[in-house]
């Protein structure tokens, strides 16, 4: 055979041999992408709740969690929020005992825990309130995939807006991340929800 046809044979066998071996190694247990599919929000925190307990979220294991983020100077977004959070527990009747209902402050300044048991007094005696440090406070957003900041066009002081994330997140009874409902969420919605999750779990 000539020795050019041989050349090009050789050549073609080497590229199937190591388009072989690459598949076997992309295809092997060691080398394929890995990853759980679990969402990576939440996580440890330590906070302060209303009556100045010091809590983790060890504390809350064994229940659902129906979190939220907000301030308690705020105008509309965060008392809708919970009181959509309210009526759908109260819509649930008793199995809403299997979930806690938690408001986390991302306003620390203002939000002592005297102002914070003040608020969620106005929501039922379900409603869990959580402050703490500048620090705990960022350490739990991040956890939580959370954005806020003061606005831009605040005033000054004591008087002045936070932007934030308007989202609730539901957590299961280990801690981990369940789902999480926009805030257009209606009461009938959010308990329908949260029903057919209890519905389905152990």
């Amino acid at each position: 055979m000539p020795r050019r046809p041989i050349l090009i044979l050789a050549a073609i066998v080497l590229l199937i041999a190591a388009g072989l071996g690459g598949y076997a190694f992309l295809g092997s247990a060691d080398h394929r992408p890995s990853g759980s599919g679990v969402a990576l929000v939440g996580g440890p925190f330590s906070m302060v709740d209303q009556d100045g307990k010091r809590v983790t979220e060890k504390d809350f294991l064994g229940k659902y969690m129906l979190v939220f983020f907000g301030y308690t100077y705020c105008p509309d977004v965060c008392p809708t929020e919970l009181q959509v959070m309210t009526a759908a527990l109260d819509q649930m009747g008793p199995e809403a005992s299997r979930i806690q209902p938690i408001f986390v402050s991302i306003d620390p300044a203002r939000d002592t825990p005297a102002v914070l048991k003040a608020y969620v007094g106005n929501f039922g005696p379900r409603l869990i309130g959580l402050t703490g440090t500048a620090e705990e406070v960022a350490a739990i957003a991040k956890a939580y995939r959370v954005y806020y900041a003061k606005a831009a066009t605040s005033g000054s002081g004591t008087d002045y807006l936070m932007d934030h994330s308007s989202i609730i997140y539901l957590m299961g009874p280990d801690g981990r991340f369940v789902t999480h409902m926009a805030y257009t969420t209606d009461a009938a919605k959010l308990a329908a929800e949260l029903k057919e999750t209890l519905r389905t779990s152990p």
